[in-house]
């Protein structure tokens, strides 16, 4: 069966966090002064097109919904080996002796009219296989996106780091740290400000995530390119402004199926935050409380500036979820059913707004509007699919036009 994309699977055996070509006179988006990179001595070393060789493909990226985070995205690329070119010991590999921890891999689908990564990271793992009667051995490549160079990499005083720093400038100066490339950002101005660095010792994705609270519900994570992507709350909140993508049974995007939940483990009524330098600001909800039973939060050592910026997180966090309702906490799409639009499919990231509506055998209809919040690519030469991971949306706002946030009297205006 032919996939509706192609998939291609690229492997740069280059040292460096960077992906892609170095810097290219003439090019619109390799040629940026200040932005592209200059190549190094590794530009020797080959970038390879493992495609021919891929047997199959998963990809796991999105937001823990327990944690309220996003996490290391991940992929698992199985590679038949016949001739044994991924032994590392083997000198007449073609990849002698580039085959290492940490090299880069790219993933991407292409249709006639679009092309999108699917995933971008650094190879941690090699997994080799040899079955039983079988003549063929395979390796299981397993990658991981940047956020895993930013835990291995340590910080304590960050440079110019001063007090009234907005929290987006906040995140540029600890990637700057740690040297992330400059042509790998896409980093916003955040609304909160922030206190002077507090020069303790933690990895530099727990700096960076100590900001991303601080700005009360901003966003940082690693997108399908690779890039270190940071959003103000204001960009949150606006991201509800889009129109959404339908999915449904009779008329819109089909499904494979959705995965309903119906409990308490999202909610929060009773948090207690705590700035460096400041006092523990309670917030809590009664009415919740009285509902569901305590569901508490408690934060320390945010880098916000004053007590006010703490205050206003821990009201908008209880505001936001100390209720509950029915959630689709999951939605499989097939791919081969040609129904679905590969193009819509293989372009969707984080923050795009969805309408599922799903009517059930015995006739009851539920219809919610959310956000994707998390890719689980299955690729292989029969199957194309995506489970796509739903949330309602993480920060409340009213959105003037809005048929679900801008209604007055019932939309949540954010601080």
């Amino acid at each position: 069966m032919t996939l509706p994309a192609q998939i291609a699977v690229s492997f740069d055996f280059s040292s460096g966090a960077t992906f892609g070509a170095g810097f290219i006179i003439g090019s619109p988006d390799n040629g940026i002064i200040g932005v592209s990179s200059f190549g190094s001595s590794d530009a020797v070393i080959p970038t390879v097109d493992l495609t021919p060789d891929v047997y199959s493909i998963s990809i796991r990226r999105g937001r823990n919904i327990m944690r309220d985070t996003f996490e290391t995205g991940t992929a698992t690329v199985r590679v038949l080996d016949p001739t044994g070119k991924f032994n590392p010991q083997s000198i007449t590999s073609p990849y002698y002796p580039y085959l290492t921890p940490l090299r880069k891999l790219r993933i991407s689908a292409t249709t006639a009219t679009a092309s999108h990564f699917l995933f971008s990271g650094y190879v941690t793992d090699y997994k080799y296989s040899f079955p039983t009667g079988q003549e063929t051995g395979y390796v299981d490549i397993i990658c991981a996106d940047g956020f895993r160079l930013l835990q291995m990499a340590n910080v304590s005083t960050i440079a110019s780091t001063t007090a009234g720093q907005d929290t987006g400038t906040r995140v540029g100066k600890i990637l700057d740290d740690v040297q992330w490339p400059a042509s790998m950002r896409s980093i916003s101005t955040g609304v909160s400000t922030c206190v002077a660095d507090p020069g303790t010792n933690r990895t530099s994705l727990e700096a960076i995530k100590n900001a991303e609270f601080s700005e009360g519900m901003g966003a940082f994570y690693i997108n399908v390119e690779g890039t270190a992507v940071y959003l103000s709350r204001s960009q949150v909140a606006s991201s509800l402004g889009q129109t959404p993508i339908v999915f449904n049974q009779t008329g819109g995007i089909p499904y494979r199926s959705v995965k309903y939940q119906f409990d308490d483990k999202l909610i929060i009524n009773d948090v207690k935050f705590n700035r460096v330098g400041g006092t523990a600001q309670n917030v809590y909800s009664q009415s919740s409380i009285d509902k569901y039973f305590p569901h508490s939060l408690t934060q320390e050592n945010l880098i916000a500036e004053t007590d006010a910026i703490v205050l206003g997180i821990a009201q908008n966090y209880v505001n936001t979820r100390r209720e509950t309702t029915i959630r689709i906490d999951e939605m499989t799409v097939d791919l081969l059913d040609p129904s679905v639009p590969t193009n819509t499919l293989i372009g969707m990231d984080y923050f795009d707004l969805l309408t599922i509506t799903n009517t059930t055998q015995e006739g009851s209809t539920i219809t919610k509007t959310l956000q994707a919040q998390g890719f689980a690519w299955d690729i292989s030469p029969n199957k194309m699919q995506v489970t796509i991971t739903t949330l309602e949306p993480i920060l409340d706002a009213f959105i003037i036009g809005s048929s679900n946030w801008g209604i007055i009297g019932q939309s949540t205006l954010s601080y």
